[in-house]
């Protein structure tokens, strides 16, 4: 067994003995100069470290030493929590009572144990109690599923040095700083390391870094090259080095520190470090020793704590509390004033009352303090004007509509399994009211597979596949076509709406069988295309395919051809491409790639040839990075001719080319223009012969250049690479599609529609970001780009950050400028900007300027952007703004962006659980976000403030009745109802009603607001939360309390009330004025719903009953519990006519002004939900389609992105078209 391992390890260090360093131009240079540590001095190894920021120290291989002081360094644990066990009673106490009716009901708990109150204080105490408890154990338990995922990564197991070259299994948190790591392949790094060693002969090792940038491509990292060595286990027993580094900051492209080793001292880069939560790939294992622990990491540093979120709603909650208190307030000092009054001047005259026996609170010669006395009693009376039972209810209906979003099957993704979360719901009524939409691109929008479509060779297009793009675009138009408003451009329409049909039905017939290649055309498979009159330059945008890359062939022992590993999804989409054209990629060593070639020049016109290895000697390699935008490798084939082999973007490689070699220059462009415009991201090809004399002039200044040390070593070899990647010749380009995920295009169009802006904010490159921009309709042909970049202001003026900055206020105001100044109203505009050019923007005196800037452009895009930039974009938006923000990602480095915008949605994608352990909503794919803003946004939003609406309504209607009969009873501070009625009140008698409108409440069905979206906008609007409609229902509170009460006593004061002839007494008046209100509130909340169920029928009908059902039961009681109301119902009440005349004639002219409001708003002046509501109704969305496709029509937020616009955009294109020839055919 252990020989078997022995031979694998053999095997694997032989295909690791590739030395990247020799072939790599840019990414693995090593500086070979070093400083004897004993003379003490510097030189062009070391960098001097002095001062702040500059303080850490790590001793390797001695993590022991850390843990004392003074380094005293933090432990590998990681908490995302809100709270912990000595926090979460403080906090979450804070949190409740930031509530200002907790507050108020806090200072009434407290004097209720004063001889002042009117109730008992368990009446007034375990109310309270039961509220705020109720909302801490939530919150005690949304928290603890946060504590087990951060458990779960603690946990998480690697191979950590423990002595004598002996290394065992530990947990993630067990890792402190100084302790040496081994990593293996695809797993993440659990600290920040600086490399060691690596399973190649060089040190380098390969790093994804999906969680930290959002970026797909493998990074190559290197290891200094006096670690080499350490190999293997063994070689650490006597491993001992210092670090001298930079302090812990959230830079994640930046990296300053010494290696003191074997009495030597290297100055390290941040090639050199292993950030946290990135995943090695491409290499068997590394070595590497911990500097950065925990929450010290730099990922770490990026995060920002876990905020306390509250949705708007809650903090205007806040301030119609305010003014309910202070109307409060007011009455209770009137009441207060009135008894001081009458107990100073009245009082002394009602002998029966014993006023010289009086205690304090009614003795006529202290009647001010009497008077501050009954202001308390007061205070506590009128209580019911704030309803403490709302916090409660709107918790339970929150907590329902939390389930109705998490068992949603149409949000439920079948091929992950997972379902919508709402992780918190506090924030449910906030889906309904967002503005700005920021998103991260990679595994968010996409899903990081790409596919090869099309290609241009020779001047020729190739591929008959559409993307994703043209086809549900095709649909769209089809869709369009048959509105009378788009008929002028039927007929030039017709061609390719067909043509998007056909390949739809293609496409779902014929599925692609290979991943990676959708490619079909059968001019160039099965090597048709060797009668080519271009078959030459055919063969060379093959083997330019096969052999323009940085990637690992891998046997694949299932099929027995290869996979490969390659550093970003393209060249490994080329690879495959290449080997189904006949072009095989199999074998690389340090100065060779193998290709297996179908085609054969001695024999290139027989079908079926056997394979044909190819060797070609890669002398060598300028890879890709965002500056230089292209990649060339220089190869030495058979017959020993030189060819420089290059691959870029469009621009770079067009303005490279020789005079003869842009012979397809015209034809390429408009394919490339083709390509994008369906969405696909594209690069150039081409080539050039190179003399050997100048090839070996060349390579002498380039190896120069790439063995200087030095910050100008870059900028050399930049410079001495230009060189030879000129006068190239063109050749054609390539089309890959990046796979979006399903739906996106079209979720994106409805967001769009229901008036959403959107922003993009990916770590990305910007052409990248650009080709998703297109693919997803965010960009479109004819829209205008406007790219905010940084001037290389280095070697031009001294201050270069000040110029920098300069010349981007220069750029911002210009393109407002350009923006004002535009006269066409279908005019779109694209903000592009990228990190470093945003780190400049987001200064404080700029900010407002470039948010001015983006609010005016139809769409943003930042590229290149860091997590913290993610976030502050984020901030500035929300702040800025002031208007909601949802941010949704999938990776460690959307947390910040996720925590810190309004709403947080994590995608449970393939980037790990991080974001959706930070989310406010987890969903599976972001076509389910359509769903969740548009219909569960659009109904919590309206049910919720529906629900606090008529909360208000009922309490006021309720409170103000108790201050009207006080002042009828001569502020007597005697209550009208039973202290049973009140407590029953909120609890019992009118709370199931309420909470089925917030639960169950629906102005339209789900398919309705779908093809409604412009309904969304009710919420950003705020249009039923507005003050208008609060202090509306305030005075229709107010409107039926005085109709309640002074119909009550006037109906009752001076006639019999029974057969005997009998007037009512207080108990018969105060519970015929609660029974009108139990009608009236719960009629009025009937009237409200425009939803029913038998739900809804059972509460409202239900809480009536229930009352009656109360009445009965409770007068049947003993009158030591009964009191006034024993047999009321039976002997008193219900023999009464005059009791149900009175309910009915009190419920009808309540509840007359609401019917007067609402006829007169629908018949007048209807809202866009009255008129689906009618049209629904008579069901003339059946009877006349059209009338309803019309209505569809208008019912989208005119918008200048998505597929619906980019439609738009083509219709008027081919009507100015048709137009133009009709003009000319007239002439």
């Amino acid at each position: 067994m252990e020989t078997g391992q022995n031979d694998n390890r053999r095997r694997r260090r032989k295909r690791d003995k590739i030395r990247w360093s020799k072939i790599y131009a840019f990414s693995c240079i090593r500086p070979t100069a070093q400083l004897d540590n004993a003379d003490g001095g510097s030189g062009p190894g070391q960098l001097l470290l002095h001062g702040p920021g500059y303080s850490r120290v790590v001793f390797c291989n001695q993590p022991s030493v850390h843990r004392k002081k003074p380094l005293n360094y933090g432990s590998n644990v990681i908490s995302t929590t809100k709270y912990n066990i000595i926090t979460f009673l403080p906090k979450a106490l804070f949190e409740q009572f930031r509530r200002v009716a907790n507050l108020y009901f806090l200072l009434t708990a407290i004097l209720s144990l004063t001889p002042v109150t009117p109730f008992t204080p368990v009446s007034m105490i375990a109310p309270l109690v039961f509220v705020v408890g109720l909302s801490m154990a939530k919150e005690a338990l949304e928290d603890w599923r946060r504590f087990m995922q951060d458990t779960k990564v603690n946990n998480r197991k690697v191979n950590v040095h423990k002595g004598k070259g002996v290394f065992g299994r530990k947990s993630w948190q067990s890792i402190r700083v100084g302790d040496v790591v081994r990593v293996e392949k695809d797993d993440f790094f659990p600290v920040d390391l600086l490399l060691l060693s690596s399973s190649y002969d060089d040190g380098i090792c390969y790093v994804e870094t999906m969680n930290l940038d959002g970026e797909t491509n493998l990074k190559v990292k290197r290891s200094p090259e006096v670690t080499l060595p350490l190999d293997d286990n063994g070689s650490f027993k006597d491993f001992r080095a210092t670090i001298q580094c930079e302090d812990p900051n959230p830079n994640l492209y930046s990296f300053v520190g010494n290696f003191e080793y074997d009495h030597q001292v290297f100055s390290l880069e941040p090639n050199h470090i292993l950030l946290r939560d990135s995943k090695l790939r491409n290499t068997t294992y590394i070595y590497g020793v911990a500097i950065f622990t925990g929450h010290h990491t730099k990922v770490m540093q990026n995060s920002t704590p876990s905020p306390s979120k509250r949705s708007r709603i809650e903090k205007k909650m806040d301030y119609i509390i305010y003014i309910l208190f202070t109307l409060l307030v007011l009455i209770s000092l009137v009441s207060s004033i009135g008894f001081a009054a009458r107990t100073k001047y009245w009082m002394p005259d009602w002998w029966y009352l014993q006023p010289d026996a009086s205690d304090t609170f009614f003795n006529p010669s202290q009647a001010g303090l009497s008077g501050v006395f009954h202001l308390v009693t007061a205070l506590i009376l009128y209580g019911y004007l704030i309803p403490i039972s709302l916090y409660v209810s709107i918790e339970v209906v929150k907590v329902l509509q939390a389930m109705f979003i998490n068992q949603d099957l149409h949000m439920y993704d079948e091929e992950s399994g997972k379902p919508a979360r709402a992780r918190t719901s506090n924030l449910n009524e906030e889906l309904g009211q967002v503005d700005t939409i920021l998103t991260d691109k990679t595994g968010t929008l996409t899903c990081n597979q790409m596919d090869f479509l099309k290609c241009s060779i020779a001047g020729v297009s190739y591929g008959m596949r559409s993307s994703e793009v043209e086809v549900a675009a095709a649909r769209h138009m089809a869709a369009s076509n048959t509105d009378d408003a788009y008929r002028t451009s039927e007929i030039e329409m017709e061609s390719e709406i067909i043509d998007g049909s056909d390949d739809l039905m293609m496409r779902m017939m014929h599925k692609p069988k290979v991943k990676g290649f959708s490619f079909e055309d059968n001019r160039l498979m099965e090597q048709r295309w060797v009668k080519n009159p271009d078959a030459d330059t055919i063969l060379l945008f093959f083997r330019i395919l096969a052999l323009c890359h940085t990637a690992i062939p891998e046997p694949n022992e299932e099929t027995g051809g290869f996979n490969y590993e390659a550093e970003s999804p393209d060249e490994g989409t080329f690879l495959v491409a290449a080997r189904e054209f006949g072009f095989e990629f199999c074998r690389r060593t340090q100065s060779s790639v193998f290709v297996r070639e179908k085609y054969n020049l001695s024999f290139q016109f027989q079908q079926h040839q056997e394979l044909f290895e190819r060797r070609y000697k890669v002398l060598n390699l300028l890879e890709f990075n965002s500056k230089r935008k292209r990649m060339s490798v220089i190869v030495r084939d058979d017959d020993g001719q030189i060819l420089l082999l290059c691959k870029g973007a469009d621009s770079i490689i067009f303005e490279r080319l020789a005079k003869n070699g842009r012979t397809y220059e015209e034809e390429t462009t408009k394919h490339l223009n083709e390509y994008a415009e369906a969405g696909l991201r594209t690069l150039a090809i081409a080539y050039r012969k190179i003399e050997e004399s100048e090839y070996n002039v060349w390579n002498a200044d380039f190896i120069k250049a790439k063995t200087t040390i030095g910050p100008d070593r870059e900028i050399l070899l930049e410079r001495v690479s230009d060189l030879i990647e000129r006068d190239m010749i063109l050749i054609g380009a390539t089309a890959v599609e990046d796979k979006l995920q399903e739906g996106v295009p079209q979720c994106i169009d409805k967001l769009a529609q229901a008036g959403l802006k959107i922003w993009v904010l990916t770590g990305d490159k910007m052409e990248t970001a650009i080709n998703i921009g297109f693919a997803c309709s965010l960009l479109r042909q004819g829209m205008r780009q406007i790219s905010i970049s940084t001037m290389n202001t280095d070697l031009i003026v001294p201050d270069s950050k000040k110029a920098a900055k300069e010349n981007i206020v220069m750029q911002i105001t210009n393109a407002m400028q350009t923006i004002t100044l535009e006269t066409d109203p279908n005019a779109a505009f694209a903000l592009i900007i990228d990190g470093k050019t945003l780190s400049y923007a987001l200064e404080n005196d700029v900010k407002h300027q470039f948010l001015k800037l983006a609010v005016e452009c139809a769409s943003v895009i930042c590229c290149r952007v860091s997590p913290k930039q993610k976030a502050l974009v984020t901030r500035l938006v929300k702040e800025g703004n002031g208007k909601t923000t949802l941010a949704v990602g999938d990776g460690a480095n959307d947390v910040g962006m996720i925590q810190e915008a309004d709403i947080g949605v994590g995608i449970s994608g393939v980037e790990g659980m991080q974001a959706v352990m930070a989310s406010d909503f987890a969903i599976a794919q972001f076509r389910f976000l359509e769903r969740l803003l548009v219909v569960h946004g659009h109904w919590c939003y309206k049910r919720i403030a529906q629900m606090i609406c008529y909360f208000f309504y009922k309490n006021i209607a309720f409170g103000l009745t108790l201050f009207y009969f006080e002042a009828y009873t001569s502020f007597s501070g005697q209550s009208v109802y039973d202290n049973w009625y009140m407590l029953l009140f909120n609890v019992i008698l009118t709370s199931l009603p309420v909470i089925s409108l917030g639960a169950f409440e629906q102005d339209v069905s789900s398919d309705v607001c779908l093809q409604f979206p412009a309904l969304y906008q009710q919420g950003p609007k705020n249009l039923f939360f507005d003050w208008y409609r609060i202090i509306g229902w305030i005075m229709n509170g107010v409107c039926s309390s005085l109709i309640i009460f002074f119909l009550s006593i006037n109906m009752l004061d001076s006639q019999p009330f029974c057969k005997f002839g009998h007037t009512a007494d207080m108990a018969a008046i105060g519970t015929t004025m609660f029974t009108c209100i139990i009608w009236t509130v719960n009629i009025q909340i009937a009237l409200m719903m425009s939803h029913f169920t038998w739900i809804q029928h059972a509460f409202v009908w239900g809480s009536i009953a229930s009352w009656y059902l109360f009445l009965l039961i409770f007068g049947m009681l003993s009158p030591i519990y009964s009191g006034n109301a024993y047999q009321l119902l039976m002997e008193s009440l219900g023999p009464a006519p005059i009791f149900w005349i009175m309910t009915l004639v009190i419920t009808i002219s309540c509840n007359i002004p609401y019917l007067f409001h609402l006829s007169y708003q629908r018949m007048v002046n209807p809202m866009d939900h009255h008129v689906i509501q009618e049209i629904k109704h008579y069901g003339k969305d059946v009877e006349d389609e059209y009338m309803w496709r019309r209505e569809k029509t208008k019912a989208r937020q005119k918008t200048k992105i998505g597929f619906t616009a980019r439609v738009e955009a083509k219709i008027r294109q081919l009507k100015s078209r048709l137009q133009k020839k009709y003009s000319s055919v007239g002439s």
